[in-house]
Protein backbone atom coordinates (compact mmCIF):
# COMPACT_ATOMS: atom_id res chain seq x y z
CA UNK A 1 0.00 0.00 0.00
CA UNK A 2 1.28 3.99 -1.00
CA UNK A 3 -0.57 6.88 -0.45
CA UNK A 4 -0.28 9.80 -2.37
CA UNK A 5 -1.59 13.07 -2.05
CA UNK A 6 -2.40 16.62 -4.40
CA UNK A 7 -0.95 19.78 -2.61
CA UNK A 8 -3.48 21.70 -0.65
CA UNK A 9 -4.72 24.93 -1.59
CA UNK A 10 -2.91 27.32 -0.08
CA UNK A 11 -4.67 30.84 -0.42
CA UNK A 12 -8.05 30.53 0.99
CA UNK A 13 -10.83 33.08 1.46
CA UNK A 14 -13.52 32.98 4.37
CA UNK A 15 -16.98 31.15 3.62
CA UNK A 16 -14.65 28.60 0.81
CA UNK A 17 -14.00 25.06 0.89
CA UNK A 18 -10.69 23.12 0.48
CA UNK A 19 -9.94 19.37 -0.43
CA UNK A 20 -7.14 17.41 1.69
CA UNK A 21 -6.35 14.65 -0.60
CA UNK A 22 -4.99 11.28 1.00
CA UNK A 23 -5.21 8.68 -2.25
CA UNK A 24 -4.31 5.06 -1.86
CA UNK A 25 -2.40 3.42 -4.45
CA UNK A 26 -1.41 -0.53 -4.29
CA UNK A 27 -3.78 -1.62 -2.06
CA UNK A 28 -4.67 -5.28 -1.65
CA UNK A 29 -7.31 -4.35 0.58
CA UNK A 30 -10.69 -3.76 -0.16
CA UNK A 31 -11.70 -1.58 2.77
CA UNK A 32 -8.83 -0.01 4.62
CA UNK A 33 -9.55 2.04 7.42
CA UNK A 34 -8.91 5.69 7.43
CA UNK A 35 -8.54 8.56 10.12
CA UNK A 36 -8.13 11.76 9.62
CA UNK A 37 -6.24 14.22 12.58
CA UNK A 38 -6.23 17.85 13.41
CA UNK A 39 -2.13 18.27 14.45
CA UNK A 40 -2.71 22.19 16.36
CA UNK A 41 -0.80 24.18 19.19
CA UNK A 42 0.87 20.82 20.33
CA UNK A 43 -2.66 19.01 20.53
CA UNK A 44 -3.83 16.18 18.27
CA UNK A 45 -7.56 15.20 18.21
CA UNK A 46 -9.81 13.60 15.77
CA UNK A 47 -11.51 14.66 12.50
CA UNK A 48 -12.45 11.48 11.29
CA UNK A 49 -12.95 8.61 13.31
CA UNK A 50 -15.16 5.59 13.44
CA UNK A 51 -16.57 6.34 10.06
CA UNK A 52 -17.88 10.16 11.11
CA UNK A 53 -16.29 13.63 11.30
CA UNK A 54 -15.60 14.63 15.02
CA UNK A 55 -15.07 18.00 16.89
CA UNK A 56 -14.83 21.19 15.83
CA UNK A 57 -15.22 20.32 12.40
CA UNK A 58 -18.25 18.19 12.56
CA UNK A 59 -21.56 19.63 10.20
CA UNK A 60 -18.64 21.32 8.02
CA UNK A 61 -16.94 18.09 6.75
CA UNK A 62 -16.85 14.98 4.64
CA UNK A 63 -15.25 12.49 3.51
CA UNK A 64 -14.22 12.31 -0.28
CA UNK A 65 -13.94 8.99 -2.07
CA UNK A 66 -13.38 7.34 1.12
CA UNK A 67 -10.45 8.67 1.97
CA UNK A 68 -9.77 12.52 0.78
CA UNK A 69 -10.87 15.55 3.74
CA UNK A 70 -13.46 18.05 2.69
CA UNK A 71 -13.48 21.23 4.72
CA UNK A 72 -16.38 23.82 3.74
CA UNK A 73 -16.67 27.49 5.63
CA UNK A 74 -12.73 27.16 6.24
CA UNK A 75 -11.92 30.12 9.23
CA UNK A 76 -8.42 30.90 10.35
CA UNK A 77 -8.47 28.84 12.83
CA UNK A 78 -8.18 25.57 10.44
CA UNK A 79 -4.99 26.51 10.05
CA UNK A 80 -2.89 23.10 11.05
CA UNK A 81 -1.61 19.96 10.52
CA UNK A 82 -3.91 17.27 9.14
CA UNK A 83 -2.75 13.39 9.48
CA UNK A 84 -4.46 10.60 7.24
CA UNK A 85 -3.66 8.03 8.48
CA UNK A 86 -4.40 4.27 6.46
CA UNK A 87 -4.35 0.51 8.00
CA UNK A 88 -5.13 -1.99 4.90
CA UNK A 89 -4.48 -5.97 6.98
CA UNK A 90 -4.01 -7.88 3.78
CA UNK A 91 -0.90 -5.26 2.35
CA UNK A 92 3.10 -6.05 3.14
CA UNK A 93 3.16 -2.60 4.60
CA UNK A 94 0.01 -2.35 6.51
CA UNK A 95 -0.37 1.17 7.84
CA UNK A 96 0.83 3.99 5.99
CA UNK A 97 -0.04 7.52 7.27
CA UNK A 98 0.64 11.58 5.41
CA UNK A 99 0.52 14.70 6.71
CA UNK A 100 -0.85 17.51 5.00
CA UNK A 101 -0.28 21.59 6.47
CA UNK A 102 -3.15 23.50 5.28
CA UNK A 103 -2.64 27.71 5.62
CA UNK A 104 -5.88 29.47 5.60
CA UNK A 105 -5.21 33.13 4.47
CA UNK A 106 -7.98 35.68 4.82
CA UNK A 107 -8.30 38.98 2.80
CA UNK A 108 -7.69 42.17 5.08
CA UNK A 109 -10.97 44.00 5.11
CA UNK A 110 -10.65 47.76 4.88
CA UNK A 111 -8.22 49.16 7.53
CA UNK A 112 -8.84 52.03 10.23
CA UNK A 113 -7.02 54.95 9.20
CA UNK A 114 -6.50 58.07 11.41
CA UNK A 115 -5.03 61.34 9.75
CA UNK A 116 -5.13 65.01 11.09
CA UNK A 117 -7.48 67.65 9.72
CA UNK A 118 -5.32 70.52 10.26
CA UNK A 119 -1.34 71.00 11.70
CA UNK A 120 0.72 74.09 11.79
CA UNK A 121 3.90 74.24 9.89
CA UNK A 122 7.14 73.25 11.40
CA UNK A 123 5.02 70.78 13.67
CA UNK A 124 5.10 66.80 14.23
CA UNK A 125 1.87 64.82 12.76
CA UNK A 126 1.17 60.74 13.17
CA UNK A 127 -1.01 58.90 10.86
CA UNK A 128 -1.96 55.17 11.50
CA UNK A 129 -3.52 52.56 9.52
CA UNK A 130 -4.32 49.49 11.23
CA UNK A 131 -6.32 46.25 10.15
CA UNK A 132 -6.67 42.97 12.34
CA UNK A 133 -8.70 40.30 9.89
CA UNK A 134 -6.46 39.40 7.25
CA UNK A 135 -4.15 36.84 7.64
CA UNK A 136 -1.64 36.56 7.33
CA UNK A 137 -0.60 40.03 8.84
CA UNK A 138 -1.17 42.74 6.19
CA UNK A 139 1.74 44.83 4.97
CA UNK A 140 0.43 49.21 4.57
CA UNK A 141 1.26 51.50 2.04
CA UNK A 142 0.06 55.07 2.38
CA UNK A 143 -1.06 57.14 -0.51
CA UNK A 144 -0.64 60.99 -0.54
CA UNK A 145 -3.14 62.74 -3.92
CA UNK A 146 -2.74 59.00 -5.12
CA UNK A 147 1.39 58.70 -5.07
CA UNK A 148 2.99 55.95 -3.07
CA UNK A 149 5.07 57.31 -0.58
CA UNK A 150 8.63 55.67 0.39
CA UNK A 151 9.89 54.46 3.92
CA UNK A 152 11.86 57.26 3.86
CA UNK A 153 11.22 60.59 2.33
CA UNK A 154 15.01 61.49 2.01
CA UNK A 155 15.30 58.28 -0.21
CA UNK A 156 13.18 60.23 -2.93
CA UNK A 157 14.36 63.02 -4.57
CA UNK A 158 10.19 63.99 -5.45
CA UNK A 159 9.92 64.26 -1.57
CA UNK A 160 12.61 65.89 -0.75
CA UNK A 161 10.51 69.28 1.03
CA UNK A 162 8.78 66.41 3.32
CA UNK A 163 10.60 65.03 6.55
CA UNK A 164 8.32 61.79 7.16
CA UNK A 165 9.33 58.06 7.70
CA UNK A 166 6.77 55.22 6.96
CA UNK A 167 6.36 51.80 9.12
CA UNK A 168 4.76 49.72 6.24
CA UNK A 169 4.64 46.62 9.45
CA UNK A 170 2.81 48.74 11.66
CA UNK A 171 1.11 51.24 9.50
CA UNK A 172 2.53 54.61 11.21
CA UNK A 173 3.28 57.62 9.17
CA UNK A 174 5.38 59.87 11.21
CA UNK A 175 6.27 63.35 10.00
CA UNK A 176 8.74 65.19 12.36
CA UNK A 177 8.15 68.46 10.71
CA UNK A 178 4.75 69.01 8.39
CA UNK A 179 5.69 71.43 5.17
CA UNK A 180 3.38 73.26 3.28
CA UNK A 181 3.91 70.44 0.30
CA UNK A 182 2.40 67.70 2.30
CA UNK A 183 -1.04 69.52 2.36
CA UNK A 184 -3.24 66.55 0.24
CA UNK A 185 -5.48 63.72 0.43
CA UNK A 186 -4.03 60.72 2.47
CA UNK A 187 -5.59 56.75 2.54
CA UNK A 188 -3.57 54.06 3.14
CA UNK A 189 -3.93 50.49 1.75
CA UNK A 190 -3.39 46.89 3.61
CA UNK A 191 -2.33 44.08 1.64
CA UNK A 192 -1.42 40.15 1.99
CA UNK A 193 -1.40 37.01 -0.27
CA UNK A 194 -4.80 37.02 -0.03
CA UNK A 195 -5.84 40.07 -1.43
CA UNK A 196 -5.75 43.66 -0.47
CA UNK A 197 -8.02 46.41 1.27
CA UNK A 198 -8.22 50.11 0.95
CA UNK A 199 -9.64 52.77 3.78
CA UNK A 200 -11.52 56.09 2.35
CA UNK A 201 -9.55 59.46 1.36
CA UNK A 202 -8.90 61.80 3.88
CA UNK A 203 -7.68 65.22 3.82
CA UNK A 204 -4.81 67.07 6.12
CA UNK A 205 -4.19 70.49 5.83
CA UNK A 206 -0.98 72.48 6.72
CA UNK A 207 -1.11 75.62 7.49
CA UNK A 208 0.56 78.44 9.09
CA UNK A 209 0.75 80.09 12.53
CA UNK A 210 -0.04 84.14 12.59
CA UNK A 211 2.74 84.55 15.04
CA UNK A 212 2.22 88.62 14.98
CA UNK A 213 -1.42 87.70 15.54
CA UNK A 214 -0.57 85.60 18.84
CA UNK A 215 1.98 88.39 20.30
CA UNK A 216 -0.32 91.02 19.51
CA UNK A 217 -2.90 89.00 21.28
CA UNK A 218 -0.76 88.52 24.58
CA UNK A 219 -0.29 92.29 24.38
CA UNK A 220 -3.31 93.33 24.45
CA UNK A 221 -4.39 90.71 27.54
CA UNK A 222 -1.60 91.81 29.03
CA UNK A 223 -2.45 95.60 28.69
CA UNK A 224 -5.89 95.35 29.62
CA UNK A 225 -4.82 93.53 32.89
CA UNK A 226 -2.52 95.96 33.58
CA UNK A 227 -4.72 99.24 33.56
CA UNK A 228 -7.40 96.69 35.89
CA UNK A 229 -4.65 96.80 38.25
CA UNK A 230 -3.81 100.47 38.42
CA UNK A 231 -7.07 101.52 38.53
CA UNK A 232 -7.86 98.75 41.45
CA UNK A 233 -4.70 100.45 43.44
CA UNK A 234 -6.31 104.28 42.75
CA UNK A 235 -9.54 103.45 44.10
CA UNK A 236 -7.80 102.06 47.23
CA UNK A 237 -5.85 105.49 47.77
CA UNK A 238 -9.20 107.40 47.33
CA UNK A 239 -10.84 105.30 49.68
CA UNK A 240 -13.56 103.82 47.60
CA UNK A 241 -12.85 100.55 49.37
CA UNK A 242 -13.25 102.33 53.40
CA UNK A 243 -15.72 99.89 55.00
CA UNK A 244 -18.38 102.18 56.59
CA UNK A 245 -18.89 100.20 59.57
CA UNK A 246 -15.61 100.58 60.87
CA UNK A 247 -16.27 104.70 61.00
CA UNK A 248 -19.55 103.81 63.14
CA UNK A 249 -17.51 100.92 65.61
CA UNK A 250 -15.06 104.27 66.50
CA UNK A 251 -18.42 105.46 68.66
CA UNK A 252 -19.32 102.19 69.75
CA UNK A 253 -17.30 102.09 73.62
CA UNK A 254 -16.87 106.05 74.39
CA UNK A 255 -14.49 106.53 77.11
CA UNK A 256 -15.59 106.50 80.92
CA UNK A 257 -14.66 109.18 82.73
CA UNK A 258 -15.18 109.99 86.39
CA UNK A 259 -16.17 106.35 87.25
CA UNK A 260 -19.60 106.79 85.06
CA UNK A 261 -20.98 104.06 83.14
CA UNK A 262 -23.64 104.68 80.37
CA UNK A 263 -26.09 102.16 79.77
CA UNK A 264 -28.37 103.05 76.56
CA UNK A 265 -32.05 102.31 76.60
CA UNK A 266 -35.17 101.95 74.51
CA UNK A 267 -36.86 104.63 76.49
CA UNK A 268 -34.88 107.36 76.86
CA UNK A 269 -33.76 106.31 73.31
CA UNK A 270 -30.47 107.70 73.83
CA UNK A 271 -28.16 107.05 76.47
CA UNK A 272 -28.66 108.08 80.50
CA UNK A 273 -25.91 107.54 83.42
CA UNK A 274 -25.14 106.06 86.34
CA UNK A 275 -23.25 107.21 89.03
CA UNK A 276 -20.82 104.95 91.56
CA UNK A 277 -18.31 105.68 93.99
CA UNK A 278 -15.13 104.17 94.59
CA UNK A 279 -14.44 104.14 98.62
Amino acid sequence: MALRRRPALALLLLLRGVELSCIITDSQTNDPRIEWKKIQDEQTTYVFFDNKIQGDLAGRAELLGKTSLKIWNVTRTDSALYRCEVVARHDRKEIDEIVIELTVQVKPVPPVCRVPRAVPVGKAATLTCQEGEGYPRPHYSWYRNDVPLPTDSRANPRFRNSSFLFNPDTGTLVFSAIHKEDSGQYYCIASNDAGSARCEEQDMEAYDLNIGGIIGGVLVVLTVLALITVGICCAYRRGYFINNKQNGESYKNPGKPDGVNYIRTDDEGDFRHKSSFVI
